[in-house]
């Protein structure tokens, strides 16, 4: 099918005071490393509930002129000659991969980005499209079940409940100052509720949420500063578990470092909880590093593990997670661990288009799930300047030729039709396919 036979996405842009448009002869176009697409109505969906545009300065959009079949980098605003205009992206709800970044040019003093994915969006049919694939059903953090009004509830009748509980007065802050989803759960009452417990980390990721060290871009939440109690753990835990159906409860949160470190008060923790209640599922979102510890645990209760990673190539996987202390091999093996142990094991997969479908990192990924007992992989965009994570990778991965998201995802199914795809920790109750 020609480009001229299919229904093209109209380009958005936006003006110096934020204000976003579309343009009439112009498609939006989508980039993933060196490669640019036009959007059209095929490859595209209606923008997720819950999404938003970002405004990203210091760039030029790039669009695709449907006349002239080409594209374009535009300098300035063609309804009003002189006047800047910038790039506009999606940055969309929970549940949704990207399969295209928002397509733009860097001026050459172009400050680094924030922490968010930039996909690729436009305007069709009278709505906002984006590019992007829904890869978790469930509506475990969709806004619109989450009223302001019943949190505050929420949090009010905690503070009577558990009055001298740290970590829950730390949930409120997550859930009332960052908006943190699982923490709106957690006083709901619905899902999975966060236990972040650990100040520290070893390792230094480029995307961290919590600590930026010796960076120009900031955090988007402040760290836990103390530790909680065993005791602290168990109460919110066991409150949730028996107020909640097919309840999770996870260890390992944006507003964290490394649980493993923080092994001494889970351990215990865990225990507390499983002594209490036989029900719910303990999770842990983990880089894995430490097989010994990642041991306890299992013995103690632990149920899942959730490994993070945006590579499996060691040096694809240091380049992004800069570890301390722990290598590659160590991840591997807190997976097998996990396996052998009969404990699910998920792989949270921080993909960007440009890198998670080149052919190489592909056939890794393949080869990989081959070799070690992943029994789901969470598809999540990684929360990354995407051009500077393009040049970070590119000089550990010369492979540029690209499959794209949605074949990525494909490939992935026919190999291993019994590994699940999603989005969210699951509870055991849905442990198997």
């Amino acid at each position: 099918m020609s480009r001229r036979s299919k229904r093209f996405v109209r380009a958005l842009v936006a003006n110096e005071q934020g204000k976003i448009f579309d343009l009439d002869g112009y498609a939006a176009a989508g980039m993933a490393c060196g490669e640019l697409i036009p959007l059209t109505d095929s490859d595209t969906i209606n923008m997720p509930a819950g999404g938003e545009h970002l405004f990203l300065p210091d760039r030029r959009p790039i669009v695709y002129n449907t006349s002239s079949e080409d594209f374009e980098v535009l300098t300035e605003n063609p309804y009003a000659p002189g006047k800047q205009i910038f790039p506009v992206a999606a940055f969309n709800a929970p549940g949704y991969t990207i399969s295209l970044v928002s397509a733009y040019a860097e001026e050459s003093d172009a400050v680094q980005l924030p922490l968010f994915s930039y996909g690729a969006v436009g305007w069709s049919r009278g709505g906002f499209r984006v590019a992007g694939l829904r890869v978790d059903p469930e509506r475990r953090q969709d806004l619109r079940l989450m009223p302001l009004d019943k949190i505050k509830k929420g949090v009010t009748k905690l503070r009577r409940q558990m009055p001298s509980n740290r970590l829950s007065r730390h949930l409120e802050t997550c859930a009332l100052t960052y908006g943190c989803p699982a923490a709106k759960n957690f006083f709901l009452g619905r899902y999975e509720a966060p236990l972040p417990t650990s100040r520290n980390c070893n390792a230094r990721c480029l995307g961290c949420l919590s600590l930026q060290e010796k960076s120009s871009i900031p955090s988007t939440q402040k760290r836990i500063d103390f530790t909680p109690s065993p005791d602290e753990i168990a109460q919110i835990a066991i409150h949730h578990i028996k107020r909640t159906r097919r309840a999770v409860v996870s260890f390992g949160q944006g507003c964290e470092g490394e649980p493993l470190l923080a092994a001494d008060v889970i351990e215990p923790a865990i225990r507390l909880i499983r002594k209490a209640v036989r029900s719910g599922t303990i999770n842990m979102n983990t880089n894995g590093s430490l097989p010994a510890v990642l041991e306890r645990l299992f013995e103690a209760g632990l149920d899942s593990i959730r490994v993070s990673m945006n590579s499996v190539r060691k040096s694809c996987y240091g380049a992004y997670f800069r570890p301390r202390g722990y290598g590659f091999s160590d991840v591997v093996d807190g997976i097998d661990l996990a396996g052998r142990k009969g404990k699910f094991v998920s792989i949270n997969y921080l993909n960007l288009p440009g890198f998670t479908d080149a052919k190489s990192e592909v056939a890794a990924l393949l080869c990989f799930l081959e070799d070690h007992p992943v029994r789901m992989i969470q598809w999540r965009n990684l929360n990354y300047d995407p051009v500077r994570y393009w040049q970070v990778m590119g000089s550990r991965s010369k492979d540029h030729e690209l499959i794209g998201i949605p074949r990525l995802l494909d490939r992935v199914r026919q190999a291993f039709p019994r590994l699940k795809f999603g989005y969210f920790n699951p509870p055991r109750e849905k442990f198997t396919v």
